[in-house]
């Protein structure tokens, strides 16, 4: 259970309070979010001085992104976590772990039961349950699940009414693999974001996918004017740029490897290398982080299941010689204590 408040992100802030250096200084890569943003022009100044009353192009762009019409914009897809407890009555929420923690932390503030379980549990307690949420590809181990297997939990929840959430932040990169072509389905919901495959995140820009009854109660717990006319005339670009769109998938898809490759080379081989982000097993996650940060590299520790999540680096080569520092300094710290314990 999450008793709680989350802590969000990577938190270079205090890396450089405890190691020392600028912001400059350091290689971040505790965010799953590409180095690489799509380059947007000037913001006409029209766009700034008038009310985003109407968000028809955004619209407009994303169901051509996505395939699908059953969708509305929102200020981030936190903001459809934050909404979406407050649609139902109290009732009894599965969320398959680990996974994003705010999605807990929401539907505890909002009243309802919570379930914590592995995805083994699933099958066993799901028709005990009114909601259901999967972040699919998983934050942070990278887990994937088929689409039949989604589907499947899906039509025995709408059965007795209930939901299938399905969060996939992270599936501009494998667009193949995502719910969204479903979307309208009743009781299945489906959050996208803008900020990770697009490097957009302060945007603050993503969209939720939905039968039309779901779509108009978030959008009455929205509120006018949610998406700012910045972020919905700097959404419309990106998501109509489908060249650039197939340009960052491939890279991305090399960048993962090469990711895989050196990691595993250093003694942390991933679980999942996905696109936008690579999930390192390892009960060493504390000695390898410091071990790291001492070489101003940031990465995110997980404790339960005990881990380091790595997300895109921009610089290669020195993010190669900083991990190539850091083992070192750990073989070396691991040989001397065995010298010691022996002698």
């Amino acid at each position: 259970m999450h008793d709680m408040k989350p802590v969000h992100g990577g938190d270079l802030a205090r890396a450089i309070a405890l190691w020392g250096g600028d912001k400059s200084d350091w290689i971040d890569c505790s965010a799953g979010i590409s180095p690489v943003a799509y380059l947007l022009p000037p913001v006409p100044e029209a766009v700034w001085r008038a009310l985003p009353d109407g968000d028809a192009e955004l619209l407009e762009a994303a169901r051509s992104y996505y395939g699908c019409t059953s969708l509305i914009a929102m200020p981030g897809s936190q903001a459809a976590i934050r909404i979406l407890p407050k649609l139902r009555r109290a009732c009894r929420v599965g969320i398959i772990s680990p996974a994003y923690a705010e999605h807990a932390w929401q539907w505890q503030q909002a009243g309802h039961t919570v379930r914590i379980m592995a995805p083994a549990e699933v099958d066993t307690h799901l028709a005990d349950l009114d909601v259901l949420i999967v972040v699919n590809p998983n934050n942070p181990t990278g887990t994937h699940w088929p689409r039949d297997t989604l589907l499947g939990w899906h039509a025995e929840l709408v059965r007795h009414g209930g939901w299938l959430i399905a969060d996939e932040a992270f599936a501009d990169a494998m667009p193949q693999e995502s719910l969204i072509g479903h979307a309208g389905l009743p009781g299945l919901i489906i959050l996208r974001s803008i900020g990770k495959f697009f490097g957009l995140a302060g945007l603050r820009l993503g969209f939720m996918a939905a039968e039309p009854s779901i779509l108009m109660r978030a959008a009455d717990a929205l509120g006018p004017w949610a998406v700012s006319g910045p972020a919905q005339w700097a959404g419309t670009l990106a998501l109509r740029d489908v060249a650039w769109h197939d340009r960052q998938r491939k890279d991305l898809d090399d960048h993962a490897r090469w990711l895989a490759t050196v990691l595993t080379r250093h003694g942390l081989a991933p679980a999942s290398s996905l696109p936008l982000l690579c999930w390192c097993p390892t009960e060493q996650a504390a000695v390898w982080q410091a071990a790291l940060a001492e070489q101003h590299v940031w990465c995110r520790r997980f404790d339960e299941p005990a881990g380091l999540r790595f997300g895109p680096v921009a610089n290669r080569s020195e993010f190669l010689r900083r991990v190539e520092s850091a083992y070192q300094n750990i073989q070396y710290a691991t040989t001397s204590k065995t010298t010691m314990e022996a002698s």
